[in-house]
């Protein structure tokens, strides 16, 4: 008892030795365990914080970067505020040690890339807050480690992309903040991997059309903000799937057309927000049979015949509606739900309104058309939004890029048109232009300096045209490119030339060229590349190159009959390959062994594999977090054991043959707490069952009454042959002799 009690008071004192270590320039509550060292100037973290501190106020200090396990002696914090801090770079294990940790706020700094492990250790994080940064760019992995975390919070920031399973290891996450950046595309699985969420704010970006399929992954979603993005357009084919939504905010858009069943897969929807768009009128709509309120306000609604059936939907599905009649001139100003159905008519040609004005229209609006290009420019057959600076010349038939464009435009769309060629010069006064759309145009050719003037562009899509080379000329100018997709046209050969003029290309689409060989010299003029897609080409071989920064490699749909190993090992960095789709029929020993230590996500699906060497996947194992083998012809595998952090593997449609060759596998299956989807197709006796489950083809197998082989059973089967063992003789069993039987006579 003394001995308990002596060891509690040495605790308490050592405790309260701790909590009396205040840093001079820090105010600290001991009885509250919160610390506060705002607006010091402090450029390190003091190392004097007492370590029963609960709660650190950091912010408004000039740390600039955190050191890796730069708090590895605060266990105990739950709260940590560094906000405005000058944060540049948050270094990988920066916050290890801070498993009870609820709370981060790394808001108003300035951020650019959140790394991949620099989150790690934070497994009971329930808030991120990374406002107010300038991210471009979230490397794969970045949120693995936050399975607790609740809110995400990323708006405010410069990210204009979202790549497949950006969020993956966000299993709590119930909403997610995206607001107020510069989100052109997602990608199909840019929201994959979070089935907790439940409100996604996506309001002000730059999305112009719905990504109707990246918004369908979360399934739960019940609140989606989608407001001021330059949206044009809503119709059934790009109408959203989302069975448990409910609030869905597009107010603040440019939406010019809603179709009919643009909504007609969201059930449940009660609440849609259109306010302030430039609709004129809207269909009935369909499918939407518990919406209650439509928000129509602040567009110049047509309240005419046209209107007619809108009027008579809200009416009879009891939806209250805000909105109010901009034409025609009798009804302007008054609701559309005041109105009676007699007041909803058109008229005939030449009958005119009643109190119509016929004077002449008063001079402001009959200037001069050269007046009125000086304040408000655009050529004639485009549309040009000054609210949101986008300029849109889509599917006009225009053999010349027209000029006249406002010098604000940031995002100009000229695709599905007939140029040809791009000559040069051609953007004049875009300075900030920071998207280019030229797809679909038949262009052949551009000229040197094409795109000259153009410092800012971040992204330029020349995809679906008829290009077959690109030289560094038609290329300078852009130096801040960092998206360039060339997918869809005819190139034989890597562009290696213009590549040289783009330091800061970031990602590199080449996809469904006719490419037939790929070297990795070909890339070294772009020093930032991370992403490469060269798939649904014709490469059958890969070269080696130098060293790259490579992250990301796409090769699927090819014709590579080995994995290139040479060419891998100049991309020690990179963390995501893509195989799929090769006739690669084996993978041979250590195929996969220069990016043994980067990769994480590796996709081997279609290939044709029959089989795998037992070293092919050497030194792969702790790393890899998704593995992809389905739709192969597989019927056995190589142990599997080392693969101890994965996330997700498919192993389905491959021909299993569950014999004791497999046994290894079913006891591997057995302790994976993963969905698999391996099925036995032999023997007969076994076809159609799960690998995992298949035990009665195992039993026979050697080894499998051993204490290992039992220790891989479930628990119901554990006690099934725990019973049989005990029915069974446990000593030598005693043989009576039978007696002879007399014989007798029979007279």
């Amino acid at each position: 008892m003394w001995n308990h009690l002596g060891l509690s008071i040495l605790l308490a004192l050592a405790c309260r030795g701790l909590a009396g270590r205040c840093p001079r320039i820090c105010v600290c509550d001991n009885i509250r365990r919160h610390v506060s060292c705002r607006h010091q100037n402090l450029t390190e973290i003091p190392v004097t914080i007492p370590q029963m501190t609960q709660r650190l106020d950091l912010q408004g200090n000039a740390l600039k970067v955190i050191p890796p396990e730069a708090f590895l002696l605060l266990p105990y914090l739950t709260h940590l505020d560094l906000r405005h801090c000058q944060l540049e770079q948050v270094e990988e294990g920066a916050f290890r040690g801070l498993g009870r940790l609820v709370y981060l706020n790394l808001a108003s700094n300035y951020l650019s890339v959140l790394y991949q492990e620099a989150l790690d250790g934070l497994g009971s994080l329930r808030q991120l807050i990374l406002e107010n940064n300038q991210l471009e760019e979230i490397q794969p992995g970045a949120f693995s480690q936050l399975g607790s975390l609740g809110l995400l919070s990323l708006a405010h920031n410069s990210l204009v992309y979202l790549p497949d399973m950006a969020f993956q290891g966000l299993l709590q996450t119930r909403w997610l903040r995206l607001s107020h950046n510069a989100l052109h595309v997602l990608a199909p699985e840019a929201l994959a991997g979070l089935p907790s969420l439940r409100r996604l704010s996506l309001d002000h970006n730059e999305l112009q059309s719905l990504p109707g399929e990246a918004l369908s992954r979360p399934d739960g979603l019940v609140q989606l903000e989608l407001g001021h993005n330059p949206l044009t357009y809503l119709g059934e084919g790009d109408g959203l799937a989302l069975r448990a939504l409910r609030d869905l905010a597009l107010d603040h858009a440019a939406l010019q057309d809603v179709g009919a069943g643009a909504f007609a897969r969201c059930p449940r929807l009660r609440l849609l927000d259109l306010q302030s768009n430039q609709l004129g009128g809207l269909p009935p709509l369909e499918g939407v049979g518990q919406l209650r309120r439509l928000n129509l306000g602040g567009n110049p609604l047509m309240c005419d015949c046209a209107a007619r059936p809108l009027w008579e939907w809200v009416s009879r599905a009891r939806v209250q509606t805000d909105g109010q009649c901009s034409e025609p001139r009798r009804l302007k100003g008054e609701a559309l739900e005041s109105l009676r159905a007699k007041d909803l008519y058109c008229r005939r040609q030449g009958e005119k309104e009643e109190g119509e004005e016929v004077t002449p229209r008063p001079q402001t609006l009959t200037r001069a058309p050269e007046e009125d290009r000086a304040t408000k420019p655009c050529p004639a057959v485009c549309v040009c939004s000054p609210d949101s600076q986008h300029s849109s010349c889509e599917n006009k038939g225009l053999r010349l890029i027209p000029s006249g464009f406002p010098n604000h435009t940031q995002l100009l769309d000229l695709r599905r048109n007939n140029f040809s060629s791009i000559p040069r010069g051609s953007f004049p006064g875009l300075a900030h232009l920071l998207s280019l759309h030229l797809q679909n145009s038949g262009i052949t050719y551009l000229e040197p300096g094409a795109l000259n003037g153009l410092g800012q562009l971040v992204y330029l899509y020349l995809s679906d045209n008829q290009l077959s080379g690109l030289n560094a000329a038609a290329l300078q100018g852009i130096p801040r490119l960092r998206y360039l997709y060339l997918d869809h046209n005819h190139f034989t050969r890597m562009p290696r030339a213009a590549l040289k003029v783009l330091p800061r290309l970031f990602s590199f689409h080449l996809e469904h060229n006719a490419l037939q060989h790929l070297s990795m010299g070909d890339l070294t003029g772009a020093k930032g590349l991370h992403c490469l897609h060269v798939g649904g080409n014709n490469i059958s071989r890969v070269g080696p190159g130098p060293a790259l920064e490579l992250e990301k490699l796409h090769l699927d749909r090819n014709q590579l009959q080995t994995v290139p190993t040479a060419a891998l090992r100049g991309l020690p960095a990179l963390r995501e390959l893509h195989l799929s789709g090769n006739p690669l029929r084996v993978l041979e020993d250590r195929a996969f062994r220069p990016v043994a230590s980067s990769l994480q996500h590796l996709y081997l699906n279609a290939t044709g594999l029959r089989q795998i060497s037992p070293g092919a996947f050497e030194g792969l194992g702790p790393g890899i977090r998704t593995l992809h083998l389905e739709k192969n012809r597989l019927q056995m595998l190589p142990p599997m054991d080392s693969f101890t952090r994965l996330e997700l593997i498919n192993l389905s449609e491959n021909p299993f043959r569950c014999d004791c060759r497999l046994l290894p596998l079913h006891r591997w299956l057995a302790g994976l707490n993963l969905r698999v989807d391996a099925t036995c197709e032999f023997p007969a006796t076994a076809r159609g069952q799960k690998v995992k489950a298949a035990t009665a083809a195992f039993e026979v197998c050697p080894g499998w009454g051993t204490k290992k082989g039992k220790r891989f059973l479930p628990s119901t089967q554990r006690k099934a042959r725990k019973a049989r063992e005990k029915r069974k003789p446990v000593g030598p069993v005693k043989v009576r002799k039978a007696r002879p039987r007399k014989r007798t006579s029979h007279v």
